[in-house]
């Protein structure tokens, strides 16, 4: 957004915050490895991350279409990054498994966005950052 940030509303303001930590995020991961790794494709890999969430329960905590899920799951596997396998008991559903390269990457971005958020502290001081995050767990939306 080129609109000086004076004239943001607060609905804009925090959209542009948050477009702005996922582009940084997603670019530092790029940065440092081999494989690119896209925001939908975190947060599959952020939920099958010490759980094993069948396609159906990704597909519907996801903000993107089914079709959408479904490619990033296959563009996952392709990257060596997930296993699907059948849910026990249960032939019809499937359910996301992290390899070890999953782990092995989720815990490096993890890292990465430990550092993004240090940053965040170093600017605007440590007290701000734990305020910052207690507003936005509160429930006022």
């Amino acid at each position: 957004m080129n609109i000086p940030i004076h004239n943001i509303d607060l609905i804009d303001l925090i959209s542009e915050k948050h477009m702005s930590l996922r582009k940084l995020s997603e670019d530092m991961w790029n940065d440092e490895s081999s494989i690119s790794i896209t925001n939908s494709e975190w947060f599959i890999i952020s939920m099958a991350y010490g759980s094993q969430p069948t396609i159906a329960e990704v597909a519907h905590s996801i903000d993107i279409s089914r079709q959408a899920t479904h490619k990033c799951i296959k563009t996952l596997k392709s990257k060596g990054i997930i296993e699907i396998h059948n849910v026990e008991n249960n032939n019809r559903d499937k359910c996301l498994r992290l390899t070890r390269l999953g782990e092995k990457y989720y815990m490096k971005n993890k890292m990465l966005k430990e550092t993004i958020v240090k940053n965040i502290a170093d600017k605007i001081g440590r007290e701000n950052m734990i305020f910052l995050k207690d507003l936005l767990k509160q429930d006022w939306i």
